[in-house]
């Protein structure tokens, strides 16, 4: 009798979710618009400094944060080009030069060439050549020196690979696709015995967090943000390559296990925790990782690589509890972990509760946005 009544209540589980329905395009739209619009209201100049107080550090506003805001943005204009869009990323790359933080070109720290992802979507709008002067110099850099192993934690994945692929897209030069395939490997499949475990389809962190280190349940630790990175790094770089382009079919293989490891840990209200597998370790909803995991399925099930039956009700059912849980009326967003490398980091996270840092929060619900209004 118990396995009946559990089978009915999985039964019925899952057919509330089937009767679920994304909201119309319109509503999606005004929704991203909305909660872009305060992301400018409260940040008129990008060049201004990221003040951090708790550190007594103020941060240049080309730092990763940033950078993946700009993603978002440059997502958003693609659906809605809107002209203070571009003005308003335009005036930032000018004002940083088009350069690194810290105008560095010389650095090997994937966080610090992040920015140049939106560099080179602004450059493909207007293919000034200066524009991807000092990400050229960068990236040719990683091309031209032997050392694959930069990538020690799995965001940087995320800021890093896709500026390689977009280079080896706009240039046709296979060389910055064989890079990012050489580095990511190394950190797949060799830092610390590979970061990524195939018999879980999920990622640790980094090397901290390897087995045996365990989750306060027994299970392995896998950070959801962190996972979110290498889900998103993962779109970002198929959407730049050619069907049968060397390594695609790996890229595809992860993304597929990953987004299979993923259905079955999503929280019955749509959401994902904070630590995947373990609902005692800061459990509750988490709005970034929960966007990068919808970001990630819904364009594979756009571009046919997941299966829609499967995922269409996950992703519905993620971005109506976003919506519905996760957004305030003028915009802001709850729920939104701040920086940090796992559950414990950025804590509490609630509704009301405000990040270390605004813009990844934003950017991160502009690029799942745009996906959901795409499908």
């Amino acid at each position: 009798m118990k396995q009946l009544l559990s089978c009915l209540l999985i039964a019925s589980f899952f057919g509330s979710l089937a009767a679920e329905k994304l909201p119309s395009r319109d509503h999606t739209l005004k929704i991203l618009i909305k909660v872009n619009n305060l992301y400018m209201k409260n940040h008129p100049d990008p060049l201004k400094g990221i003040p951090y107080p708790s550190r007594n550090k103020t941060y240049e506003a080309n730092i990763w944060t940033r950078a993946v805001y700009f993603e978002g943005l440059m997502a958003l204009h693609s659906i809605y080009p809107e002209n203070r869009y571009i003005d308003y990323a335009t005036k930032w790359a000018d004002g940083f030069k088009w350069g690194m933080r810290a105008d560095n070109t010389t650095t090997r720290n994937a966080d610090n060439y992040c920015a140049s992802q939106a560099y080179i979507d602004l450059y493909r709008l207007t293919p000034e050549p200066h524009r991807l002067t000092k990400t050229k110099a960068a990236i040719n850099m990683l091309v031209n020196t032997p050392q694959v192993n930069d990538w020690t934690w799995i965001d940087a994945i995320q800021m890093g690979m896709p500026v390689l692929a977009k280079l080896a897209a706009e240039t046709g030069n296979p060389k910055y696709a064989e890079k990012a395939w050489q580095m990511y490997s190394w950190t797949r499949d060799s830092l610390a015995g590979g970061l990524y475990n195939p018999q879980e389809g999920l990622w640790w962190r980094d090397a901290d967090f390897v087995a045996p280190y365990k989750s306060p349940n027994g299970t392995n630790c896998y950070w959801s943000r962190g996972n979110g990175w290498v889900v998103a790094a993962l779109v970002r770089v198929l959407d730049e390559m050619q069907p049968g382009a060397p390594h695609r079919n790996v890229y595809e293989t992860d993304l597929k296990a990953m987004c299979e490891a993923l259905v079955k840990c999503q929280r019955k209200d749509g959401f994902w925790n904070v630590n995947l597998l373990d609902p005692s370790d800061y459990g509750g909803k988490e709005l970034t990782g929960t966007a990068l995991f919808i970001y990630g399925m819904a364009w594979g099930v756009r571009n046919g690589i997941l299966d829609s039956d499967t995922y269409m009700p996950v992703i519905t059912h993620a971005w109506n509890a976003i919506i519905h849980d996760a957004i305030h009326p003028d915009g802001f967003l709850g729920y939104v972990q701040g920086t940090g490398k796992e559950p414990k980091d950025g804590q509490p996270v609630g509704y009301n509760t405000t990040p270390d840092f605004d813009d990844f929060g934003t950017g991160c619900l502009l690029l799942a946005g745009t996906e959901i209004y795409k499908l």
